[in-house]
């Protein structure tokens, strides 16, 4: 998407360690706190309680302010007009989305163990999950090995999501995103997965950050970079 050089830029890049609620309430806050920490929870890494992820979340859903970073990174466009009234109404659905998922979810583990979601042990939470998602819980993903990648190609947009598949997509986001957003505080899941990304989106604008010494050198068919897609019926271009 292309937007407009001249638009407004407001607001500043997002405080990851900021605990201000802008949308959520606080037992909200604390409910989707700790189920982002179920999603991607922390282990021998740190994991979505550690990126911030509720923060990207609640500033997300709290309107329109927080949806597109400035190229510079230093605060965000101003979206008015058609453009804003859009966004207002596709987040107003969104709220409503989460603030039923909440209630719902409390529903599911007052019935299972007679407690708030946000208040049951790691494993009691996990089986609400597996309860109120109607899915197992995933297992653990092993680079290396010849196993499908079930979340090869994952989308990015949310419009007309459940509650739940929602909350998985924006975790993720809030794992993995640009720390301008608020989550991926002090560059944790790109950490993670060894990715060296930029210190800030200046870079990007600026030379800064070049991405050059991290291109593989020499022929490669798709087949040797994605093998688990060597006989998938779509063959990419000159393949």
């Amino acid at each position: 998407m292309t937007l407009k050089a001249d638009w407004e830029i407001v607001g500043s890049p997002i405080d990851p360690d900021s605990n201000e609620r802008l949308f959520l309430t606080a037992h909200e806050w604390a409910t989707i706190e700790a189920a982002t920490a179920r999603i991607i929870p922390t282990d021998h890494d740190p994991g979505a309680r550690e990126a911030r992820a509720v923060v990207f979340i609640d500033r997300y859903l709290s309107g329109i302010d927080y949806v597109f970073a400035a190229a510079d990174g230093s605060g965000f466009l101003k979206l008015t007009g058609k453009f804003a009234e859009a966004w207002r109404a596709r987040m107003w659905d969104m709220q409503q989305t989460y603030r039923q998922g909440i209630r719902d979810l409390d529903e599911v583990a007052r019935q299972s163990h007679d407690a708030d979601f946000k208040d049951l042990a790691e494993e009691q939470q996990d089986a609400v999950l597996e309860t109120f998602s109607g899915a197992p819980k995933p297992s653990k993903v092993t680079l290396g090995t010849t196993e499908p990648v079930t979340t090869f190609l994952q989308g990015t947009f949310d419009e007309g999501m459940s509650f739940f598949p929602a909350l998985c997509l924006h975790t993720k986001q809030g794992f993995y995103c640009d720390p301008v957003y608020g989550g991926n505080k002090d560059h944790i899941g790109w950490k993670v997965i060894g990715f060296v990304g930029p210190k800030s989106l200046k870079d990007t604008m600026d030379g800064t950050y070049d991405t050059t010494p991290y291109f593989m050198e020499g022929d490669y068919s798709w087949q040797d970079l994605v093998p688990h897609l060597h006989d998938h019926p779509f063959q990419p271009a000159g393949g």
